[in-house]
């Protein structure tokens, strides 16, 4: 029988990895399911630096969802260990990732200097980065890109299929069908669902069979604001930050969220409803991937793209005419001596590192300043602590006191919410096993619950556990 082993994002959200293993004549061939970063803490830092070990030279596929860092994230370090073989995904995944891991690699690099300083004058031995852009530059090579719903052969007899999960540009459900003592098994992954009311991304396709499938739960304890809401709630935000004369401070995603704040400023700015006259993306890798989505943009949702076309008479330079693009340390740094009617949208989105920090310095100990928190915050990190409820912060070897203004905004999140998931679940004919994974336990629980009232029954697996297919 071939089997599936969970070793990550299991009673997390971050960390994504599973092991397939299926049949052979000389022995199981195996394929990993994603290859994602851990994210949040110590925990997640001792995490990411365990060895592949032996599964490096065992391995003969990689498959990816998408290019959040989550999924992604720790490739270059596998092929730092060694592993040749193919990286299968989607093409918008493979531009994407060229600029994440590029970006994940050179972060690393400035982070690793620091401690390394620390070390040095404190006697420690000095550590190594996971990965640096030799690395990534390899992983690059080895990407392998499809089309959606192209099937390709992978090896023990594997087909793969990727579907649009709608959740980013290039992100994919994963449909594999797999020989499995005798017969043949279809394994369908979500990866991350995207949410209908999202702008720019299509909506996720549903799949009607399967015989086991691995579904997020990362929002599964609750739906989103509708959108109309959320907007008006964005809005006045902007309003009432306008009228009291702070800054607006986004930490956001540099892929998929930072473009859809964008999209949501634009037409507030061509409804004559954006007071604010600096807007400014100040994230090199927000920038790059804003331009990929630019140069993709027949892969995006059409009825978005017209809205703004409309607006800006189907000039794409007058979509938000007040945006400015800070590439450089420099431009970024000379922000900080605007001290109102700003609005700045700066990586990382979970406030843990990134320019997002340096202008926590200067503005979230000002009452006036309006802190706009618009994606998920995981467990450890700083815009977690923000979100419940700190009233101080440690950054830069500095405390902070959280006086600014904090807002949670959770109807621009690109995850499907609770009603979606289920829905999603309930496509699926011949009732299909059901694991949950990227999800906090608590979570998970009430998803759990929630799909059982819909005759869904689901399991939550825990790190290492191995089912058959």
């Amino acid at each position: 029988m071939s089997t599936l082993t969970f070793l990550g994002a299991v009673g997390e959200v971050t960390g994504s990895r599973y092991l397939l293993e299926v049949d052979g004549e000389q022995g199981p061939h195996r394929l990993l399911l994603e290859c994602g970063l851990h994210q949040g803490g110590a925990d997640a830092d001792r995490a990411n630096e365990k060895p592949f070990g032996k599964l490096v030279k065992e391995l003969e596929a990689v498959v990816l969802s998408h290019g959040h860092l989550d999924h992604s994230g720790l490739l270059p370090k596998l092929v730092r260990e060694g592993y040749r073989g193919p990286i299968h995904c989607t093409r918008g995944t493979r531009d994407l990732l060229e600029i994440m891991l590029q970006d994940a690699a050179f972060v690393m690099a400035k982070d690793i200097e620091w401690e390394n300083k620390w070390r040095s004058r404190h006697d420690r031995p000095l550590v190594e980065a996971l990965y640096d852009l030799d690395d990534v530059a390899q992983t690059l090579a080895q990407c392998v890109s499809h089309p959606y719903g192209q099937p390709v052969t992978l090896p023990g007899g594997v087909t793969l299929v990727f579907r649009d999960a709608g959740h980013i540009l290039g992100s994919a459900i994963v449909e594999l069908n797999v020989p499995s003592g005798g017969q043949e098994k279809r394994l369908v992954f979500s990866g991350d669902l995207g949410n209908p009311s999202s702008v720019l991304m299509k909506d996720p396709e549903k799949l009607y069979e399967a015989d086991l499938v691995l579904m997020e739960s990362t929002y599964g304890d609750r739906d989103h604001r509708p959108l109309e809401e959320t907007l008006e709630e964005f809005a006045g935000v902007l309003e009432q930050a306008h009228a009291d004369g702070g800054n607006v401070l986004i930490p956001a995603f540099a892929v998929g969220r930072s473009q859809e704040i964008l999209y949501h400023l634009s037409v507030l700015y061509h409804e004559g409803r954006l007071r604010q006259q600096m807007v400014f993306l100040d994230s090199p890798m927000a920038i790059r991937v804003t331009e990929l989505y630019h140069r993709a943009r027949k892969a995006l949702d059409p009825e978005d793209l017209k809205v703004l076309n409309k607006a800006a008479s189907g000039d794409p330079g007058q979509y938000l005419p007040v945006l400015r693009m800070t590439r450089t340390v420099e431009e970024s740094m000379a922000i900080n001596r605007i001290h109102g009617g700003a609005i700045i949208i700066a990586g990382a989105g979970m406030c843990n590192g990134g320019r997002i920090v340096h202008h926590f310095r200067y503005n979230l100990e000002k009452p006036a300043t309006r802190l706009v928190i618009v994606g998920f915050q995981a467990g450890g990190t700083i815009g977690r602590q923000i979100v419940d409820g700190a009233e101080r912060i440690r950054v830069f070897g500095h405390d902070l006191a959280v006086k600014a203004r904090v807002h949670t905004i959770g109807g621009f999140s690109a995850h499907a919410g609770q009603s979606q998931l289920i829905g999603w679940a309930g496509a699926f004919r011949n009732r299909p096993r059901f694991y949950l994974v990227h999800g906090e336990p608590e979570t998970q629980k009430v998803l759990q619950a929630a799909l059982a009232e819909s005759e869904i029954e689901a399991e939550i697996p825990a790190y290492g556990d191995r089912i058959e297919l």
